[in-house]
């Protein structure tokens, strides 16, 4: 029998790319503290990918309680530079600072998803893809965030390369669906496996 399916992510991307799979599902946003929560993994030396992994966790577990019998897909992205990890910034200042300290390095963005069922973790996955910001000018950047400002304030590293944020790059390799913060072929190979999507 197929479970109902739960998306606890309150992000657009998201739900949009399960949509655009065909997937029947509905959303129910988890109110998890992820500040304080990246800050005490932070403070115990957890590597970015556990981090990532924590905070989908932490999404998937709290939704779980309240849907008893679905399948609730918690989902968080994390930036990382040499070990250092990026979030999303709250001001301008905040952007060009972080833009400055990625352009012409390779940085990792990585892409949890942790799937529970009736409170209890069934699967679980950390999609990398890697990426390299060119060395543009103080001009382009400053242009960039006052033209971007809000949209890119709702992502990690100040960018989006699904829009005019891609002009930063000039090298990525993985996943795309990963730079979106959602390994979703995984997912969906997962679901289908299951029984809970069409094979």
């Amino acid at each position: 029998m197929a479970h109902t399916i739960v998306l606890a992510s309150g992000s657009d991307i998201r739900a949009q790319l399960l949509k655009n799979a065909g997937v029947e599902f509905s959303i129910q946003t988890a109110r998890v503290d992820e500040q304080m929560l990246r800050a005490g993994l932070e403070a115990e030396g957890a590597p970015p990918r556990d981090i990532a992994d924590a905070l989908a966790e932490a999404k998937a577990r709290k939704v779980s309680s309240k849907r008893q019998g679905s399948l609730v897909i918690g989902c968080d992205q994390v930036l990382d530079l040499d070990g250092l990890v990026l979030t999303k910034p709250n001001t301008k200042i905040e952007a060009r600072a972080q833009l400055t300290s990625l352009r012409n390095k390779r940085h990792s963005l990585l892409s949890a998803a942790v799937i529970y069922l009736d409170r209890q973790p069934v699967w679980r996955h950390v999609g990398v893809a890697r990426l390299h910001m060119r060395d543009f000018s103080d001009a382009f950047m400053d242009d960039y965030i006052d033209r971007n400002w809000e949209s890119i304030r709702h992502s990690v590293g100040g960018y989006k390369l699904e829009e005019e944020g891609i002009r930063l790059f000039d090298k990525v390799d993985g996943d795309y669906f990963n730079v979106l913060g959602m390994p979703l072929i995984e997912i969906l190979s997962y679901l289908t496996l299951r029984g809970d999507l069409q094979k």
